[in-house]
């Protein structure tokens, strides 16, 4: 069964930065695109292929850089220059997504 954990949010001021992680369990990244989504789940704002290809929302392109540790099972998120419109929980999971969401994790942009 596939397992999501992802962790890293938290409150940062406007223009910071934040590291977002996920854990994944079994052969997920070895076998499927990965992405970051948020707004209920419905917003993808960025992709990472098998291959290592990425692809970024508009609205995040030039500011979030999208990663992959395959040794680790571990997508992770770099967010920039953060905006109060950032805000919301923060998902990874496949491209299409399975079902098998995680819990998310919480950013919140505010002074």
């Amino acid at each position: 069964q596939v397992q999501l954990v992802e962790s890293g949010g938290g409150l940062v001021q406007p223009g910071g930065s934040l590291r977002l992680s996920c854990a994944a369990s079994g052969t997920i990244f070895r076998n499927n695109n990965m992405a970051w989504y948020r707004q209920n789940q419905r917003e993808r704002v960025a992709t990472i292929t098998r291959g290592g290809n990425t692809n970024y929302a508009s609205s995040v392109k030039g500011r979030f850089i999208v990663s992959r540790d395959t040794t680790k099972n571990t997508v992770y998120l770099q967010m920039n220059s953060l905006k109060p419109e950032d805000t919301a929980v923060y998902y990874c999971n496949t491209v299409p997504a399975s079902s098998a969401w995680g819990q998310g994790t919480q950013v919140t942009v505010s002074s």
